[in-house]
């Protein structure tokens, strides 16, 4: 009977700790922006996130920076959908994160270095990640990588940067 409740208490905590994978920051450069009307349609649909702590914008760059709340679940492709339903592309997300968040399957990385550090920074280099010409040149570097060039919206083809 003492492993029946054992185990029924082992079970309830583990499912009750929440996983320490996670996005922290986003750094969102988009593309096609021409005013602040622009960024403001961005901003709106960046903060219909739960997730969403606070957004700084910086319109001499139109980068994005999304600082989140701990212990989401999100992936890459949440924000290029919130960037494409403001009628916008994306040209560069960098990404901060856990170190356990990138052990995740969806994530395949493209470089090879490697990092220790309490959090992770990596690029997004996907189509639609990238701007078209990046891409292009991007699938020349990264020919050797075999899903790369197959564009599977789940999976998330990310470079080191720290």
């Amino acid at each position: 009977m003492k492993k029946i409740y054992l185990m029924i208490a082992s079970m309830v905590l583990m499912f009750s700790i929440k996983s320490n994978a996670q996005i922290i920051k986003a750094e969102i450069r988009a593309t096609g922006l021409t005013c602040s009307m622009c960024s403001n349609a961005i901003n709106k649909q960046l903060k219909t996130m739960s997730e969403v702590v606070s957004i700084e914008t910086d319109l001499n760059t139109n980068t994005f920076t999304v600082t989140l709340k701990e212990g989401n679940d999100l992936s890459p492709k949440v924000f290029k959908e919130k960037v494409e339903k403001a009628g916008f592309f994306i040209g560069s997300l960098v990404v901060t994160a856990k170190p356990e968040t990138i052990a995740k399957s969806s994530y395949i990385l493209v470089n090879d270095k490697k990092s220790n550090a309490y959090e992770v920074q990596f690029q997004v280099v996907d189509k639609g990640y990238v701007t078209e010409k990046e891409f292009k040149k991007l699938s020349k570097s990264y020919k050797n990588v075999e899903t790369y060039a197959s564009n599977n919206e789940e999976d998330f083809h990310i470079k080191m940067i720290n």
